[in-house]
């Protein structure tokens, strides 16, 4: 496979990558930003030079009139015709505007393609969250090395005018998601002659902001239940995510019901292999990435215009079946909506004397959610490894920017995973009331019961 070494990325805006222990929390006169020339999340508010980006004019906030639940999320934009579609063969023409992975899959499979449609800045949080992130972003601090954070409760964009690197991951770990959600979904280990047996699972998040009696140093609570295929069907995994991942380590358990035994399961970690993924990917690959940032190093590159997929509203149709969207060597294409936008771009460089199998991430966030949009990960001799993909929607009915699917191609093993996928399921359910006895260690057995 060729050698691909990550060098300088044209045209970003250059940042400093030195963390300070603790950050001092925004000034008066960047707060008065959020709403004037910054979205109330920190974006740039207007529209760039060639107005291929369009200015920010305050996101999607109602469903259209066709919407029903139980057909998945209709697309605001079925009407438009692509402004273009990238292809191995043209790949070249748009180099500037693509990432090493999005380059790679484009050059190696002559199915791959991104079809390109006009740019929709779609995202929108509800009023109470902008509120909140000018009130709490006068005093929110990054501590113990930037592994957690001081004086935060419920900002979901803890630092709007970001200054490090890992400020930007932590905006995307804190990002807005409802609250609470139960999701319904499946997940498909593609092999290389593309056969494939489904995970399914339904999940459980709470966020401690959304709970009345969260435990202290919460960010945030997890339950997973596999329902399927029968050889996995009952294995429970609960997490409760903290907020100072120094002064406490993530806590996690599982419930396996041939042993019927709740166990501790700190392994549910970092580059731990993921639970139903056949090692496709990471513990920390969940959702773009969670967990704790301590064993890089996060350097902000800066600013950058690319092409992304966005407004995915397709990939949630429920007419369509599995079998429609997973395909041998990546998901059909032609269901997948590519725009222009702009994302941040941060490099996390593995720390000395710590283990990880990647040795070298970038990432690519979203600028109006802070969600990754992206994700190329290098093994530990610069190699170009795997690709993560985010098929990013606007939940437009919860107010919540988010995923529909995402995808992450493995290079060297010419496997792909394919992830919450709900086309097949019950629609997802956000703001519902959770009461914190669901996440506690006991639920575990009584779920499988």
């Amino acid at each position: 496979m060729r050698r691909i070494i990550i060098a300088s990325l044209a045209g970003l805006l250059a940042a400093g990558c030195l963390l300070p222990s603790a950050r001092a929390e925004m000034t008066a006169d960047e707060i008065k930003r959020l709403g004037a020339d910054l979205t109330p999340t920190g974006a740039e508010k207007a529209g760039n030079k060639d107005g291929s980006i369009p200015a920010w004019d305050g996101g999607l906030t109602r469903p259209p009139a066709d919407f029903a639940p139980e057909k998945g999320y209709s697309d605001p934009f079925a009407q438009e015709k692509p402004l273009f579609t990238i292809t191995g063969e043209t790949v070249d023409q748009y180099r500037d505007r693509l990432a090493p992975g999005q380059i790679e899959l484009l050059k190696r499979y002559p199915t791959y393609k991104m079809v390109v449609y006009p740019s929709h800045r779609t995202a929108a949080l509800p009023q109470a969250q902008y509120d909140v992130i000018r009130t709490e972003g006068k005093g929110i601090q990054l501590v113990a090395d930037g592994n957690g954070l001081a004086n935060v409760t419920a900002s979901t964009v803890p630092f709007p005018l970001p200054k490090s690197g890992v400020e930007v991951m932590w905006n995307h770990l804190m990002r807005f998601r409802g609250g609470t959600v139960n999701r319904w979904s499946a997940e498909f280990p593609v092999q290389a002659d593309g056969s494939v047996t489904p995970v399914k699972r339904s999940e459980w998040w709470a966020f401690a902001s959304a709970l009345g009696n969260p435990e202290p140093n919460r960010l945030a609570y997890y339950l997973n239940a596999i329902t399927g295929p029968s050889s996995m069907a009952g294995e429970t995994l609960l997490v409760h995510e903290t907020l100072n991942q120094v002064q406490e380590n993530r806590r996690a358990w599982t419930y396996n019901p041939g042993q019927r035994r709740v166990l501790r399961a700190p392994e549910i970690s970092y580059d731990s292999p993921g639970q139903g993924s056949d090692g496709l990917r990471t513990v920390d690959d969940y959702d773009g990435f969670n967990g704790a940032p301590d064993r890089y190093d996060w350097k902000l590159i800066g600013k950058r215009e690319m092409i992304i997929a966005y407004n995915n509203y397709r990939l949630t149709d429920k007419s369509l079946k599995y079998k429609d969207i997973v395909l041998a060597h990546h998901l059909n294409q032609d269901l997948v909506r590519y725009e222009p936008h702009r994302v941040w771009v941060v490099e996390a460089t593995l720390k000395p004397n710590v283990r990880h199998i990647y040795g070298k991430r970038v990432f690519y966030f979203d600028e109006d959610s802070w969600q990754v949009a992206l994700a190329d990960e290098f093994d530990g001799r610069g190699e170009l490894w795997r690709v993560h993909e985010v098929f990013a929607i606007q939940y437009y009915d919860a107010l919540v920017p988010w995923l529909a699917a995402d995808a992450q191609y493995d290079l060297q093993s010419r496997r792909y995973l394919a992830n919450y996928l709900a086309n097949e399921e019950k629609p997802i359910r956000f703001g519902g009331p959770m009461d914190i006895s669901r996440f506690q260690p006991d639920s575990l057995r009584r779920m499988s019961n």
